[in-house]
């Protein structure tokens, strides 16, 4: 599918059969997911614009490229999606950082927006959404729905491990969304848990149950 990119870097796929083990304590699954997060967006931010400064070094002044424009504006899906902001904002601390919070409507079953806090000039900025996980694809569709209706439109989204069904929903939702995948895994159970999977990511990343 076109802007859909699936991820098979050696460190990153080992690092993320770290986050399926269920012996893997929450110190280091929190550690691996920022980890996982930052070489996911070193790839995904390949694209930054860049302009032309003067720089002295200590031989001479030369011309060198620094980021140019807005900066990046990184959107956590909560809660999980929390568990991956560092790891993007090691790669350019300037980022501002939004926060949308969605919960499952009991009788329709479909996402429901409680919380939405985005950057100013969204519409100028590169968006990041990022959520450890792409089951279904709901949250991932509701979200980047809300970030357009205020005016977002450069929008990627990053996820750690995705189910073929949640990839397939987003990109036919939103096909100019460039979605970057750490590993895409078999399938759906009928209980909507990605199988093989890593359990629920925000119990694993926060220590709850």
């Amino acid at each position: 599918m076109e802007n859909v990119k699936i991820l098979n870097h050696p460190l990153l796929q080992h690092k993320i059969s770290r986050l399926r083990d269920e012996t893997t304590g929450t110190n280091e699954f929190r550690a691996l997911v920022e980890e996982i997060a930052m070489l996911m967006g070193y790839e995904a931010l390949s694209d930054l614009p860049t302009e032309d400064v003067e720089v002295k070094t200590p031989i001479e002044t030369c011309k060198t490229p620094v980021l140019s424009g807005r900066k990046l504006a990184v959107v956590p899906i909560l809660r999980a999606g929390l568990g991956m902001v560092g790891g993007i904002t090691a790669l350019v601390p300037t980022a501002k950082i939004g926060h949308i919070g969605l919960c499952r409507n009991e009788e329709t079953h479909l996402p429901e927006e409680y919380y939405c806090k985005l950057p100013d000039t969204i519409e100028e900025r590169q968006v990041v959404v990022v959520d450890p996980m792409l089951a279904t694809g709901g949250s991932a569709k509701a979200a980047i729905d809300f970030i357009k209706q205020r005016g977002g439109k450069n929008i990627k989204f990053l996820c750690v491990i995705a189910a073929p069904e949640g990839v397939r929903m987003l990109h036919e939702a939103h096909p100019d969304v460039q979605i970057y995948v750490g590993h895409l895994d078999r399938e759906l159970n009928a209980d909507a848990y990605i199988c093989p999977g890593l359990g629920d990511a925000g119990d694993r990343i926060f220590g709850t149950k």
